[in-house]
């Protein structure tokens, strides 16, 4: 078993980012370190981490490899170092992390679609507040500019529910994000207004 595979089977993202300092929530939940923002944004799970402000991603060696400046072997050495593993000594089948239920690690998984997808929304309407508000109170109310007064605070308080909430809520909050099409509605459109955009720069630049 290579160092590695050692490191990454021992040694999960939560625990690594509390030895190192990051205060992660019990929602595994924490600042990113890697950008300066005003609420927690970076998702911890198991075995890998993403930012929903940044997009930094990748499992618990690329986490200490960003946080130190170290190359993938040196950060992997870190750990190894910091966590009491041999890779000469393989440790006990007993000391082996279980493997996640499927049913938890689709729940998860799902979680953090949903999050992504509402930091994304929110992020937009924040945007079109600002963009498209009228300048002069005889100008007509943009429809951007209605829906991100509309939808701003509900988007906002789905958010942070899933950050904060108990287990059982944000479960709740996830089937019914997913029961009413709202999540696959929103994803699809997101993605339509990004080709969008890019065909817009593209038609500026030529």
């Amino acid at each position: 078993m290579t160092l590695f595979e050692l490191v990454k089977q021992n040694i999960c993202v939560p625990d690594a980012a509390e030895h190192y300092g990051l205060q992660v929530s019990r929602n595994g939940m924490c600042s990113c370190p890697f950008h300066e923002g005003r609420h927690p944004s970076m998702k911890l799970n198991e075995r890998y981490f993403y930012c929903f402000g940044c997009g930094a991603t990748g499992d618990v060696i690329d986490l200490v490899a960003r946080l130190f400046g170290l190359n993938s072997y040196e950060a992997a050495q870190k750990l190894a170092q910091d966590f009491g593993i041999d890779p000469d000594k393989p440790p006990a089948a007993a000391a082996l992390p279980k493997p996640e239920r499927p049913l938890l690690k689709a729940y998860r998984q799902e979680e953090v679609r949903c999050l992504r997808v509402l930091c994304d929304y929110l992020h937009l309407l924040e945007s079109w507040k600002v963009q498209y508000a009228p300048k002069t109170p005889e100008d007509a109310l943009d429809d951007r500019f209605v829906e991100a007064c509309q939808m701003l605070d509900y988007v906002e308080y789905l958010a942070d529910l899933l950050i904060a909430a108990e287990l059982e809520q944000r479960v709740k909050i996830v089937e019914m994000l997913n029961k009413n099409g709202l999540i696959a509605g929103l994803e699809e459109r997101l993605n339509r207004l990004k080709k969008e955009d890019s065909a817009h720069e593209k038609q500026s630049a030529a």
